[in-house]
């Protein structure tokens, strides 16, 4: 049996075409789904700096309110001092010059009940702007997964459409579910945080 050497050549070009078919698709594909995470990453981004932008002003406001709670402190303590001191002075008035020191008293006695239940206010609202901050760190750190995640997909990806491996475009997708996950329980509020991960990478 004789090989006609027209068929070989054939054969190999409709193969290298075939190959080349399955190449350009697989790089189609990749260039759409780096298309669709960038989109995606994008607009994570944007909430998460609303996000950061939230954190640094609830945690500026928590040390707004810490000073104050030291100033209602110190406030509070020198009205005490001060009605102690009046009223040691008191003892050695006379009973005409007592009456004066007793008004003072009361005065500094009742600035200082006023300072410090301000200053009990002052501390709520600090432990109210931890709580806000801790509550906004827990989406920030499911933002910061999902852009981990999401650049080792594209990584994996870029690779990918240089060795047009299918097997490793299958692998990148494994980031990818899991970083477009995350990137949604930030959008949406949901509550998936994985602690031990995000333990490790603080």
């Amino acid at each position: 049996m004789e090989v006609d050497p027209l068929e070989l050549v054939q054969s190999s070009a409709e193969s290298q075409k075939a190959s080349e078919a399955r190449t350009s698709r697989l790089n189609a594909i990749v260039a759409i789904t780096v298309a669709i995470l960038a989109t995606f990453m994008g607009v994570c981004k944007v909430k998460d700096d609303n996000i950061v932008q939230a954190m640094q002003q609830a945690q500026a406001d928590k040390l707004d309110h810490w000073a104050y709670y030291q100033a209602r402190t110190i406030r509070a303590d020198v009205a005490q001092a001060t009605a102690i001191q009046l009223n040691l002075q008191s003892e050695a008035q006379t009973a005409k010059n007592a009456a004066g020191y007793k008004d003072a008293i009361a005065k500094y006695e009742a600035l200082a009940k006023e300072q410090l239940a301000k200053r009990e206010d002052m501390r709520k609202a600090a432990e109210q702007d931890q709580q806000k901050y801790d509550a906004l760190n827990y989406h920030d750190d499911q933002f910061d997964l999902s852009d981990a995640l999401l650049a080792i997909a594209i990584a994996m990806l870029a690779v990918t459409a240089l060795t047009s491996m299918w097997a490793l475009y299958w692998a990148a997708l494994v980031p990818t579910g899991f970083g477009m996950l995350m990137g949604l329980a930030g959008l949406l509020g949901w509550a998936i945080h994985p602690d031990a991960l995000t333990a490790l990478l603080s």
